[in-house]
């Protein structure tokens, strides 16, 4: 039994479960026990029942006690307490009422319980079951003891005896079975790292494939739409630089916290990822007008700035290959909980669901680069009326504001 909590936290959980049940059930016994003393004080004001009384309160005192202060010194203490509580109540109940109450009165078996049911409780179900059974048999003792020196009829308590084996088997289960739960622990602490690292590869592969889509073969196809000779230095440059990326490693990482949030002059929209994808796009050759809120972008944090910049290059990227269009809109609007952006052409459109499945600009660029991050895309586009492609991304619950 471990309540669906790790190994290292289960026993301290359940001990502290257990032992605050076990402190309710023991204040309302022991209110029980007291309300009836009042009462039969009040029917026969002549017997003399106020050390019971106050043995009582003390027992009410010493369970507060314990329940703020839970430790092995403040369970012995209860104990020693709850003894001479019960030796006090069997006492001056057998003593007023010799021919009437016998050692297993039902008030005798209340104090007891709440002895036996507290005693040690969170220490460990074995410790704990064996500090309910020293409970008990303290609390028989005290009953004994007490009759022994009023001569009451001595009556074996089964209800307390009841009690105390339910407790002691109701601890050995939990303990068996917390024994089962260490030992399969290690199992479910593997699976649980086999998950996450099959979780790893996944983000890892789809990244890989968008970087490879975003480099490599749109490298390719400027390339190939060049004029002969030269290749523009603007070009040339930019696939230099994504060369190196692809032969490090940093773009294995997720981007750190705040970056382009520096208070220098490319602070803010002007140093986004975003910001750089149209700038690039325009260099193809692309118009590409810009409107909304583009400060809404830094709404979000690093890693999905990066992700709609990247995507928003796809998409404009397909526009230059695939529209017949030199012209496209960016649209950019943000509120408090999510930031969009739209990109809007005017030209030849296509249908998402005949593309085949070698193009992977849209799956893979976008689509999917997007959702990694939380993200939704929704498409409009029919053959002929071009194209529309909403990003929407939730935004960071504190807000980045510009330098």
């Amino acid at each position: 039994m471990s309540l669906g909590l790790p190994g290292h936290l289960a026993p301290h959980s359940e001990s502290r479960a257990f032992a605050r049940a076990a402190h309710v059930i023991s204040f309302v016994v022991l209110v029980a026990a007291l309300l009836i003393v009042i009462a039969l004080q009040s029917r026969w004001p002549e017997a003399t029942l106020w050390p019971a009384m106050a043995a009582l309160l003390v027992f009410v005192v010493a369970l507060w006690l314990l329940e703020r202060y839970r430790s092995v010194v403040f369970s012995v203490l209860y104990l020693v307490v709850g003894t001479v509580a019960v030796f006090s109540l069997v006492y001056a109940g057998t003593a007023q009422f010799p021919d009437a109450i016998a050692t297993d009165n039902f008030v005798f078996t209340l104090a007891k319980i709440a002895l036996t049911v507290v005693g040690g409780a969170g220490i460990g179900v074995f410790k704990a079951a064996t500090w309910c059974v020293a409970g008990y048999v303290l609390g028989e003792t005290a009953t004994i003891l007490a009759a022994l020196q009023t001569g009451a009829t001595i009556v074996p308590d089964l209800t307390a005896l009841g009690v105390v084996v339910v407790v002691a088997l109701m601890f050995t289960v939990v303990g068996l079975g917390r024994k089962r739960v260490h030992l399969a622990q290690p199992s479910l602490q593997r699976a649980a790292r086999d998950e996450q690292l099959s979780d790893i590869r996944h983000r890892i592969e789809v990244r890989a494939a968008a970087m490879l889509h975003d480099t490599i073969l749109n490298h390719l196809a400027a390339v190939a739409v060049s004029a002969d000779g030269a290749l523009r230095t603007s070009l040339r440059g930019r696939i230099e630089r994504d060369l190196q990326l692809l032969a490090g490693e940093e773009w294995l990482l997720a981007p750190a916290e705040g970056a382009g949030q520096r208070g220098d002059s490319r602070s803010g929209w002007y140093a986004s990822r975003l910001y750089r994808s149209i700038d690039e796009a325009r260099d193809l050759g692309l118009e590409v007008v810009l409107s909304g809120d583009p400060s809404a972008i830094q709404r979000l944090d690093a890693q999905r700035q990066l992700a709609v910049g990247l995507a928003v290059k796809q998409c404009l990227v397909n526009v230059i290959k695939h529209a017949g269009t030199d012209r496209a809109e960016v649209v950019i609007y943000g509120s408090e909980s999510e930031v969009s952006v739209m990109i809007i052409d005017a030209g030849k459109g296509f249908s998402e669901r005949e593309t085949s499945l070698d193009r992977l600009g849209l799956r893979q660029s976008v689509r999917r680069r997007i959702e990694t991050v939380d993200g939704t895309v929704q498409v409009w586009s029919t053959p002929g009326t071009g194209t529309s492609i909403l990003l929407r991304l939730p935004a960071a619950e504190r807000p980045e504001s510009a330098s």
